[in-house]
């Protein structure tokens, strides 16, 4: 096939934990969806510089976590496992939510 390179994009996996599930079930349903329909586009690009407004962040411990603005409304706070191609995502709040959580 011309343009094939041998190897299939990688793609994750993207688990919610309960606590970010639960905010999100919290939201009027078109929230739901716009949060919904961003978290799954990870699953394709959940590093910075692709796709969206993400960000690394470097944690206590040289822990490495991801946060995604979504919307003008809500952040997600995520991090990536790349051998086993998972995407977690921990949290989802409220951006004034974040900036008051994570001091910007």
């Amino acid at each position: 096939m011309p343009g094939y390179s041998g190897s299939d994009p990688v793609s994750f996996e993207v688990a919610i934990k309960v606590k970010a599930e639960t905010f999100i079930d919290s939201l009027p349903e078109k929230d739901q969806q716009i949060v919904i329909n961003t978290l799954e586009r990870l699953s394709d690009s959940p590093y910075p510089g692709k796709g969206g407004d993400k960000e690394k962040l470097v944690l206590s411990g040289g822990i490495f976590a991801y946060r995604i603005h979504i919307g003008r409304r809500y952040t997600a706070f995520y991090t990536i496992d790349k051998e086993a191609k998972l995407v977690q995502i921990h949290f989802v709040m409220t951006i004034e939510q974040a900036h008051k959580k994570y001091g910007r």
